[in-house]
């Protein structure tokens, strides 16, 4: 660990939207960053992300949404900038069908959004049953990530296309690894708690709609959203746990579609112009811990964000560099 600046050289395992933003908060304070990443990023789960800043399908809440804030601070200060971050600030609806929305764990994210208030009778689409208006980020992830792999780079961060076998491997001649594998952890480290929910969507023209609107019941496996996106307007989608097939399925595209235009009924007639399916990391709660691999590597695992990726990158990427930080200081890391 020798360095004129202090600095330790990290290995950072992962290069999608977690692993890019810990890699770039780790670069920027002064640390030799090298991301290895298997897959280029337009070929991650986060490029096929609808890009909502909202905590969705994530534990532990209350960590969640901590995490979430400082995203959302973040993001928002991104948004002044929308051609070159990807990040926009769009007003839109959060519903559900059932429940009241105040027990759902969120109130603390509800306190922290600025002019957030519940959805009027006439705001409400048809069979929802409560709602929250909110202007939130919307992030653009395919340039969202560009802008990511920019950003590391002028932090003096750099980028191999590389896949490893071990969290081991992966250190050899670094002083540390932060693991950011995503569904790759499953076999990685290895943990069996990591498991795919299967998230479907289909991107059309958009014949002019200009706000968000997601209505997402707890635990249930379809859903309805709509995200207006520079590239077109994204239609979803499902959430399917333990499926493992990245293949669009054609009855479920047209499902997403119907759902959509029950409410817009001009996107039955919508050109299609893609169909994604992506597989969110999913685990009962987040990993983010440190430990000493068998060979005595320091190691922070950041990974399990399900369905927030983006909503908690920045947040997780904070408590990353405080981990890294006490490894610095001989205070950690401990068994996670």
């Amino acid at each position: 660990m020798t360095s004129n600046t202090g600095g330790l050289d990290i290995r950072v395992v992962g290069g999608g939207v977690i692993g890019l933003t810990s890699a770039i908060a780790l670069a920027e304070d002064g640390h030799r960053v090298r991301v290895l990443s298997r897959d280029a990023a337009d070929g991650t789960t986060s490029a096929v992300a609808g890009g909502l800043c909202w905590p969705y399908r994530i534990q532990p809440y209350e960590r969640a949404v901590e995490w979430s804030v400082r995203s959302f601070q973040v993001l928002t200060a991104l948004a002044e900038r929308p051609a070159e971050t990807g990040a926009r600030m769009v007003t839109g609806t959060m519903t559900a069908t059932t429940g009241g929305g105040a027990d759902d764990g969120l109130a603390a994210w509800y306190d922290a959004v600025p002019g957030l208030r519940r959805a009027r009778a006439e705001e409400l689409p048809e069979g929802c049953a409560w709602g929250w208006r909110a202007r939130t980020p919307l992030v653009d992830m395919p340039t969202h990530l560009r802008y990511l792999e920019q950003r590391l780079a002028a932090a003096g961060g750099t980028l191999e296309r590389r896949g490893v076998s071990s969290l081991e491997e992966a250190g050899e001649a670094a002083d540390m690894v932060v693991n950011c594998s995503g569904l790759g952890a499953r076999d990685l480290v290895p943990d069996p708690e990591v498991h795919p929910v299967q998230g479907q969507l289909v991107v059309v023209e958009n014949p002019g709609i200009e706000e968000w609107s997601v209505s997402a019941d707890a635990g249930a496996t379809d859903t309805t959203y709509l995200l207006p996106q520079p590239f077109g307007l994204v239609l979803g989608g499902t959430a399917r746990e333990n499926a493992w097939s990245r293949e669009p399925d054609p009855a479920v595209a047209a499902a997403i579609v119907a759902r959509a235009a029950q409410r817009f009924p001009q996107l039955a007639r919508a050109r299609v112009l893609a169909h994604k399916v992506g597989l969110r990391p999913a685990r009962p709660a987040v990993r983010l811990t440190a430990e000493r691999l068998p060979g005595g590597m320091p190691c922070v695992h950041n990974y399990g964000h399900g369905g927030a990726g983006v909503t908690v990158a920045w947040g997780c990427a904070d408590e990353v560099l405080r981990m890294v930080r006490e490894v610095q200081e001989g205070r950690g890391p401990v068994r996670g």
